[in-house]
Protein backbone atom coordinates (compact mmCIF):
# COMPACT_ATOMS: atom_id res chain seq x y z
CA UNK A 1 0.00 0.00 0.00
CA UNK A 2 1.10 3.52 -0.93
CA UNK A 3 2.11 5.99 2.43
CA UNK A 4 1.03 9.07 2.06
CA UNK A 5 2.36 12.07 3.33
CA UNK A 6 0.29 13.96 5.85
CA UNK A 7 0.02 17.45 7.11
CA UNK A 8 -1.69 20.18 9.15
CA UNK A 9 -2.09 23.86 8.45
CA UNK A 10 -0.52 25.98 11.36
CA UNK A 11 0.37 29.04 12.79
CA UNK A 12 1.69 31.41 15.67
CA UNK A 13 -1.98 32.91 15.46
CA UNK A 14 -5.08 32.88 13.66
CA UNK A 15 -8.24 33.62 13.67
CA UNK A 16 -11.53 31.60 13.99
CA UNK A 17 -12.41 31.91 10.79
CA UNK A 18 -8.94 31.33 9.33
CA UNK A 19 -8.66 27.56 7.95
CA UNK A 20 -5.71 26.85 10.44
CA UNK A 21 -5.82 24.05 12.60
CA UNK A 22 -2.76 24.38 14.68
CA UNK A 23 -1.50 27.55 16.86
CA UNK A 24 1.60 28.06 18.49
CA UNK A 25 5.27 28.40 18.19
CA UNK A 26 6.46 25.82 15.66
CA UNK A 27 7.83 23.56 18.08
CA UNK A 28 4.64 23.07 19.93
CA UNK A 29 2.75 22.75 16.85
CA UNK A 30 4.99 19.42 15.35
CA UNK A 31 4.47 17.70 18.33
CA UNK A 32 1.15 18.44 18.49
CA UNK A 33 1.24 17.37 14.71
CA UNK A 34 2.82 14.04 15.26
CA UNK A 35 0.94 13.10 18.44
CA UNK A 36 -2.31 13.48 15.85
CA UNK A 37 -0.40 10.79 13.24
CA UNK A 38 0.62 13.50 10.83
CA UNK A 39 3.95 13.50 9.42
CA UNK A 40 4.14 17.70 8.32
CA UNK A 41 3.05 20.91 8.96
CA UNK A 42 2.61 23.58 7.20
CA UNK A 43 3.76 27.00 8.24
CA UNK A 44 1.70 30.15 7.49
CA UNK A 45 3.84 33.23 8.42
CA UNK A 46 5.62 36.23 7.78
CA UNK A 47 8.47 36.60 6.13
CA UNK A 48 9.91 38.81 8.42
CA UNK A 49 9.44 35.85 11.45
CA UNK A 50 12.50 34.83 13.28
CA UNK A 51 13.43 31.30 14.24
CA UNK A 52 15.09 29.34 16.79
CA UNK A 53 16.46 27.37 13.64
CA UNK A 54 18.31 25.28 15.74
CA UNK A 55 15.56 24.20 18.71
CA UNK A 56 13.31 23.63 15.57
CA UNK A 57 15.30 21.27 13.58
CA UNK A 58 16.18 19.13 16.50
CA UNK A 59 12.33 18.43 17.57
CA UNK A 60 11.88 17.95 13.83
CA UNK A 61 14.11 14.97 14.22
CA UNK A 62 13.25 13.84 17.66
CA UNK A 63 9.78 13.64 16.21
CA UNK A 64 10.22 12.50 12.70
CA UNK A 65 8.80 15.51 11.14
CA UNK A 66 8.95 18.10 9.09
CA UNK A 67 7.91 21.01 7.31
CA UNK A 68 5.53 20.54 4.62
CA UNK A 69 5.59 24.26 3.15
CA UNK A 70 6.00 27.96 3.70
CA UNK A 71 2.37 29.77 3.16
CA UNK A 72 3.16 32.89 1.83
CA UNK A 73 -0.36 34.57 2.29
CA UNK A 74 0.36 36.87 5.18
CA UNK A 75 2.59 38.84 2.79
CA UNK A 76 -0.49 40.09 0.95
CA UNK A 77 -3.16 40.60 3.98
CA UNK A 78 -1.04 41.87 6.36
CA UNK A 79 1.71 43.26 4.57
CA UNK A 80 -0.74 44.79 1.39
CA UNK A 81 1.47 44.10 -0.91
CA UNK A 82 1.66 41.56 -4.55
CA UNK A 83 3.13 41.15 -7.32
CA UNK A 84 1.09 42.77 -9.85
CA UNK A 85 0.18 46.23 -8.22
CA UNK A 86 0.03 48.95 -11.21
CA UNK A 87 2.42 50.61 -8.08
CA UNK A 88 6.34 49.91 -8.31
CA UNK A 89 7.36 49.67 -5.11
CA UNK A 90 4.38 47.95 -3.97
CA UNK A 91 5.49 44.93 -6.03
CA UNK A 92 8.63 45.59 -5.24
CA UNK A 93 8.69 45.10 -1.77
CA UNK A 94 6.29 41.82 -2.75
CA UNK A 95 9.75 40.37 -4.42
CA UNK A 96 11.71 41.30 -1.61
CA UNK A 97 9.10 39.54 0.73
CA UNK A 98 9.00 36.22 -1.26
CA UNK A 99 13.32 36.18 -1.52
CA UNK A 100 12.84 35.97 2.34
CA UNK A 101 10.30 33.40 1.99
CA UNK A 102 12.40 31.29 -0.60
CA UNK A 103 15.48 31.93 1.87
CA UNK A 104 13.49 30.50 4.93
CA UNK A 105 12.58 27.44 3.06
CA UNK A 106 15.71 26.86 2.16
CA UNK A 107 16.89 26.58 5.54
CA UNK A 108 14.13 24.09 6.27
CA UNK A 109 14.53 21.82 3.13
CA UNK A 110 10.73 22.78 2.05
CA UNK A 111 8.61 24.94 -0.47
CA UNK A 112 6.68 27.91 -0.41
CA UNK A 113 3.29 28.26 -1.24
CA UNK A 114 2.17 31.23 -3.67
CA UNK A 115 -2.02 31.94 -3.15
CA UNK A 116 -2.66 35.30 -2.25
CA UNK A 117 0.21 37.48 -3.07
CA UNK A 118 -0.52 36.70 -6.72
CA UNK A 119 -2.85 39.82 -6.75
CA UNK A 120 -5.93 40.36 -8.32
CA UNK A 121 -6.87 41.99 -11.85
CA UNK A 122 -8.59 44.74 -11.13
CA UNK A 123 -12.09 45.08 -12.15
CA UNK A 124 -12.77 46.69 -15.87
CA UNK A 125 -9.13 46.32 -16.48
CA UNK A 126 -7.49 43.65 -18.54
CA UNK A 127 -5.99 40.77 -17.87
CA UNK A 128 -3.06 40.42 -20.15
CA UNK A 129 -0.68 43.08 -18.91
CA UNK A 130 -0.93 41.67 -15.26
CA UNK A 131 -0.73 38.62 -16.26
CA UNK A 132 2.40 39.45 -18.41
CA UNK A 133 3.83 41.11 -15.13
CA UNK A 134 3.12 38.17 -12.98
CA UNK A 135 5.01 35.94 -15.25
CA UNK A 136 7.74 38.42 -15.29
CA UNK A 137 7.89 38.23 -11.32
CA UNK A 138 7.69 34.22 -11.15
CA UNK A 139 10.07 33.79 -13.47
CA UNK A 140 12.42 35.84 -11.38
CA UNK A 141 11.52 34.00 -8.38
CA UNK A 142 11.14 30.72 -10.44
CA UNK A 143 15.18 31.25 -11.26
CA UNK A 144 15.97 32.42 -7.55
CA UNK A 145 14.05 29.55 -6.08
CA UNK A 146 15.52 26.48 -8.04
CA UNK A 147 18.82 27.51 -7.28
CA UNK A 148 18.18 27.07 -3.58
CA UNK A 149 16.06 24.03 -4.29
CA UNK A 150 12.87 25.21 -3.29
CA UNK A 151 10.35 24.62 -4.81
CA UNK A 152 7.36 27.21 -6.08
CA UNK A 153 3.44 25.91 -5.56
CA UNK A 154 0.80 27.96 -7.35
CA UNK A 155 -2.21 27.84 -5.44
CA UNK A 156 -5.41 27.39 -7.44
CA UNK A 157 -8.07 29.58 -5.10
CA UNK A 158 -11.98 29.93 -6.18
CA UNK A 159 -13.14 33.09 -8.38
CA UNK A 160 -15.27 34.59 -5.49
CA UNK A 161 -11.74 35.12 -3.77
CA UNK A 162 -9.60 35.88 -6.52
CA UNK A 163 -10.06 36.32 -10.62
CA UNK A 164 -6.13 34.93 -11.10
CA UNK A 165 -5.92 30.72 -11.69
CA UNK A 166 -9.06 29.47 -10.41
CA UNK A 167 -8.95 26.32 -11.98
CA UNK A 168 -6.18 23.82 -12.59
CA UNK A 169 -5.69 24.13 -16.57
CA UNK A 170 -5.81 28.02 -16.28
CA UNK A 171 -2.53 27.21 -14.07
CA UNK A 172 -1.02 24.50 -16.43
CA UNK A 173 -1.22 26.54 -19.14
CA UNK A 174 0.40 29.72 -17.46
CA UNK A 175 3.13 27.49 -16.48
CA UNK A 176 3.63 26.18 -19.64
CA UNK A 177 3.67 29.13 -21.24
CA UNK A 178 5.64 30.89 -19.79
CA UNK A 179 8.52 28.03 -18.96
CA UNK A 180 8.26 28.02 -14.91
CA UNK A 181 10.49 24.87 -14.46
CA UNK A 182 10.48 25.15 -10.80
CA UNK A 183 6.72 26.23 -10.18
CA UNK A 184 4.19 23.76 -9.86
CA UNK A 185 -0.03 23.65 -9.17
CA UNK A 186 -1.19 23.62 -5.65
CA UNK A 187 -4.81 21.93 -5.70
CA UNK A 188 -7.21 22.64 -2.74
CA UNK A 189 -10.13 20.46 -3.07
CA UNK A 190 -12.56 23.15 -1.32
CA UNK A 191 -11.96 25.66 -4.34
CA UNK A 192 -11.73 22.74 -6.65
CA UNK A 193 -15.45 22.02 -5.96
CA UNK A 194 -16.24 25.60 -6.47
CA UNK A 195 -14.59 25.49 -10.10
CA UNK A 196 -13.30 22.60 -11.49
CA UNK A 197 -16.36 20.63 -13.07
CA UNK A 198 -14.35 16.99 -12.38
CA UNK A 199 -11.64 17.52 -9.70
CA UNK A 200 -10.31 14.41 -10.45
CA UNK A 201 -9.76 15.03 -13.98
CA UNK A 202 -8.27 18.72 -12.93
CA UNK A 203 -5.84 16.05 -11.04
CA UNK A 204 -4.42 14.07 -13.61
CA UNK A 205 -4.28 17.24 -15.56
CA UNK A 206 -1.89 18.26 -13.92
CA UNK A 207 0.47 14.80 -13.32
CA UNK A 208 3.96 15.68 -12.53
CA UNK A 209 3.50 19.19 -12.11
CA UNK A 210 0.87 18.77 -9.38
CA UNK A 211 3.26 19.93 -6.43
CA UNK A 212 0.94 20.34 -3.25
CA UNK A 213 -2.60 19.49 -2.13
CA UNK A 214 -5.06 20.40 0.36
CA UNK A 215 -7.62 18.68 1.47
CA UNK A 216 -10.81 19.85 3.23
CA UNK A 217 -14.76 19.48 2.75
CA UNK A 218 -17.33 20.85 0.33
CA UNK A 219 -18.40 23.29 3.82
CA UNK A 220 -14.60 23.74 4.26
CA UNK A 221 -14.48 21.71 7.16
CA UNK A 222 -12.99 18.97 7.70
CA UNK A 223 -12.72 15.45 5.17
CA UNK A 224 -15.74 13.39 6.00
CA UNK A 225 -17.73 16.39 7.31
CA UNK A 226 -19.57 16.93 3.93
CA UNK A 227 -20.50 16.20 0.37
CA UNK A 228 -16.93 15.19 -1.08
CA UNK A 229 -16.02 11.63 -2.41
CA UNK A 230 -12.13 11.62 -1.35
CA UNK A 231 -11.89 8.58 -2.63
CA UNK A 232 -12.12 9.45 -6.07
CA UNK A 233 -9.94 12.21 -4.85
CA UNK A 234 -7.06 9.34 -3.59
CA UNK A 235 -7.38 7.53 -6.91
CA UNK A 236 -6.53 10.27 -8.88
CA UNK A 237 -3.54 11.38 -7.13
CA UNK A 238 -2.80 7.52 -7.08
CA UNK A 239 -3.24 7.78 -10.78
CA UNK A 240 -0.47 10.11 -10.66
CA UNK A 241 1.51 8.67 -9.03
CA UNK A 242 1.76 12.07 -6.90
CA UNK A 243 4.00 11.96 -3.85
CA UNK A 244 3.75 14.98 -2.11
CA UNK A 245 1.45 15.57 1.34
CA UNK A 246 -2.05 15.55 1.53
CA UNK A 247 -2.26 18.49 3.84
CA UNK A 248 -5.38 18.98 6.19
CA UNK A 249 -6.15 22.46 5.77
CA UNK A 250 -10.09 23.18 6.71
CA UNK A 251 -11.51 25.14 9.43
CA UNK A 252 -11.33 24.72 12.96
CA UNK A 253 -14.61 23.57 13.77
CA UNK A 254 -15.62 22.03 16.25
CA UNK A 255 -12.27 23.13 17.15
CA UNK A 256 -8.64 22.07 15.31
CA UNK A 257 -7.33 19.53 17.28
CA UNK A 258 -10.61 17.33 17.07
CA UNK A 259 -10.93 18.35 13.24
CA UNK A 260 -7.46 17.07 12.58
CA UNK A 261 -8.31 14.19 14.37
CA UNK A 262 -11.70 13.46 12.41
CA UNK A 263 -9.43 15.07 8.93
CA UNK A 264 -6.78 11.83 9.39
CA UNK A 265 -9.43 9.04 10.46
CA UNK A 266 -11.44 9.50 7.26
CA UNK A 267 -8.74 10.13 4.84
CA UNK A 268 -7.14 6.79 6.20
CA UNK A 269 -10.50 5.06 5.73
CA UNK A 270 -10.79 6.08 2.17
CA UNK A 271 -7.23 4.84 1.33
CA UNK A 272 -8.03 1.29 3.05
CA UNK A 273 -11.30 1.35 1.39
CA UNK A 274 -9.51 2.17 -2.48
Amino acid sequence: MKEWQFALSSADDAGPTAPILLIGDICSNLIQAAQLGYHAIEVHTRETARWDYASIEKVMQDCNMKIAAIVTGRLCTEGQVNLIDDIPYVTQSAMDGMRQYIQMAQRFQTDIVIGWVKGRIPAGAGAKKYLDRLAYHLQILDEFAGERDVHIHLEVINRYETNIFNTAAETMEFIEKNKLENCFVHLDTFHMGIDETDPAAAIQLCGKKLGYMHLADNSRCYPGSGQFDFRKILQALDTIEYGGYLSVECLPKPDGITAARYAIKHVMECIASN
